[in-house]
């Protein structure tokens, strides 16, 4: 048992480092497998509860390995949606919050890696590397509750790890054996949550490994107590008045603490922004306690909970993830921004609440106002029949244009949103689009053409001089909103990755109306609306979406285009695609 864990915890240790993503993995196991979950109630066993937190881990990695052939997880926000749900289910099990970003601070650890063991990503490639039948297949099948039989089972995995090295001189021995742990796993004929499985190949602790040693030592301290309770008992009286001393001050201390960090967090936000302060009792009660039945939606950085003021307005509670990594400058930065923003076209923000305590750690919430409809990417339905109308596409468009315009011309100085795409874009009752998500955002300076700055987005919706040079200025959200026009337009995603030669949209637009094919380009179930508008409305997308930035309207100019206020100039040359050894040199020219 004890032959397997230290390789596997020191991978975890030693990895290398949107949109949203739900977790792959059934995680119900963790509150119905016995394990001995004693080891992480004390904080001074923390690194060997990360032991034992990452064994229990394993055991869904390995079932989805059964289920899906695959190591690993697809991408970071899998990853965090996975710590995420692991920490709820550990929450059952009385362990503290805040245990999980201790444990695994770096999700992206959890991401497959085609270069860290000889290529394999699939059980496809591990037979292609190592053969069908390896020495885990037979020496791992049994039961390994027996330590003989566990004994030869990890003999077999330093056999087939010598191998994938010599295979890939280049691999990591410590990551390929990692890969030997999970398929030990899953080979294990009683199943990845046996305790044959659990406590050999993953070196699980169960939960008599420590209650019979703590029964002793309890035992012999009771004891050593009734021998001298006659002569000591003045002695243990006063030593337990200091104790309860002790602690009381050290809680009071503790919450002192506590309420500073939170003041700290209301003295980074502006006095004046009119943001409500809730309490986190209000939000438990408004949320069920936070219950997964009132999940609404969930991403790389925070999930959405649906939930019910006292006074009965329905609210959306958005909780922030990993504060550990990122510190409170985002939270501070969308509490900041979105509170001076009036605008129907932007998500009003109700409120925020901040927490601190020893149990559940640093929790940040953003209140904002329930959106019936979803967000855009929900209505558009990718990949099957969209329920939209044409004339609900147009109005969405041009409630997302005038948004941006408010953002861009009557706020001093500018916000730029920079993560502006179909599911940052929420619908009311009425499908009217509000503007959402101002985690990203950035505010410009007027004496300033353009900001140098950090690159910020998801991927195909991010300006590429943005993306190359780190150029931000109002045409960056431009071409972000041009990306948006094409999709609502079409019922096509911003890249096609079930093809299997992967197009984006704007080379696909583009390919279709030089050979004259416009009408290919609206979703089917638009096709027998007015041609010419809807001609207009993606020409007006084309231009917004070009790589040259000097070809790109302004959001005040695109509003006019769709608004049929002003006429659309000719079409320019096609852009040159991205990759293209001529790319960087013609955005160069044209910015």
């Amino acid at each position: 048992m004890l032959l397997f864990l230290p390789l596997f915890m020191s991978l975890f240790t030693s990895g290398s480092a949107s949109s949203s993503s739900s977790c792959p993995m059934d995680l119900s196991y963790v509150n119905s497998i016995r394990w001995n979950t004693s080891i992480c109630q004390y904080p001074s066993e923390k690194d060997q509860c990360c032991r034992t937190l990452l064994s229990v881990f394993a055991i869904g990695l390995a079932q989805r390995l059964s289920e899906s052939s695959n190591f690993y997880l697809p991408d970071v926000n899998t990853s965090i949606s996975c710590l995420h749900e692991f920490q709820f289910r550990l929450q059952n099990k009385s362990i503290p919050q805040n245990l999980v970003h201790y444990c695994f601070p770096d999700p992206t650890r959890f991401v497959l890696n085609s270069s860290a063991c000889a290529g394999i990503r699939t059980k496809r490639d591990w037979v292609q590397k190592v053969g069908r039948v390896t020495p885990l297949d037979t020496a791992c099948y049994g039961d390994l509750k027996d330590k003989a039989r566990c004994t030869v089972c990890t003999d077999a995995a330093y056999k087939v790890n010598s191998t994938l090295t010599s295979i890939d001189p280049n691999a990591n021995p410590q990551k390929c054996f990692y890969y030997i742990v999970l398929y030990a796993a899953v080979v294990s004929k009683f199943g990845t949550t046996d305790v044959s499985t659990t406590s050999c190949i993953l070196g699980l602790r169960q939960v008599g490994s420590v209650e019979t040693k703590g029964s002793r030592n309890r035992k012999d301290v009771l004891k050593v107590s009734f021998a001298l309770l006659g002569v000591l008992i003045g002695v243990v009286v006063g030593f337990l008045v200091i104790v309860v001393y002790r602690k009381w001050d050290m809680r009071r201390k503790e919450k002192i603490y506590h309420r500073e960090i939170e003041n700290k967090v209301r003295g980074g936000v502006l006095p004046n922004v009119g943001a409500k302060w809730f309490h986190i009792s209000e939000l438990e009660r408004a949320t069920n306690r936070f219950s997964r039945r009132n999940v609404i939606g969930q991403g790389g950085y925070g999930v959405v909970y649906k939930g019910t003021l006292s006074d009965g307005v329905v609210v959306a509670v958005k909780e922030i993830f990993y504060l550990e990594a990122k510190g409170d400058e985002d939270f501070c930065n969308e509490v900041e921004i979105i509170s001076k923003m009036k605008h129907r076209n932007i998500l009003a923000l109700r409120g925020c609440c901040v927490e601190s305590d020893n149990l559940k750690g640093k929790r940040r919430f953003l209140i904002y106002d329930f959106m019936p409809n979803g967000s855009l990417s929900d209505q558009l339905c990718f990949g099957v029949t969209n329920r939209l109308t044409w004339l609900q596409r147009k109005n969405i468009i041009l409630d997302v244009a005038r948004g941006l315009a408010y953002l861009h011309y009557e706020i001093k100085p500018p916000i730029y949103h920079r993560d502006v795409k179909a599911t940052n874009i929420l619908l009311d009752s009425k499908m009217n689009a509000k503007l959402a998500d101002f985690g990203l955002a950035k505010q410009g300076s007027e004496d300033q053409s353009h900001l140098t700055t950090r690159v910020a987005g998801t991927y195909g919706y991010v300006a590429p001089e943005y993306a190359l040079y780190g150029q931000l200025t109002e045409k960056s959200d431009v071409y972000s909103f041009g990306i948006v026009i094409l999709e609502i337009m079409s019922g096509r995603k911003v890249l096609d990755t079930l093809s299997s030669s992967p197009e984006s949209i704007t080379d696909w637009v583009w390919t279709l109306v030089e050979s004259g094919k416009m009408r290919e380009i609206f979703c089917e179930s638009i096709r027998e609306g007015p041609e010419k508008n809807m001609e207009r409305f993606v020409h007006v997308g084309m231009l917004c979406a070009h790589v040259v930035v000097a070809i790109r309207p302004t959001i005040i100019e695109a509003l006019k285009m769709l608004e049929g206020d002003s006429d659309i100039p000719q079409l320019p040359d096609r852009p040159v695609p991205l990759g293209h050894e001529s790319f960087r040199s013609s955005l160069l020219h044209g910015s």
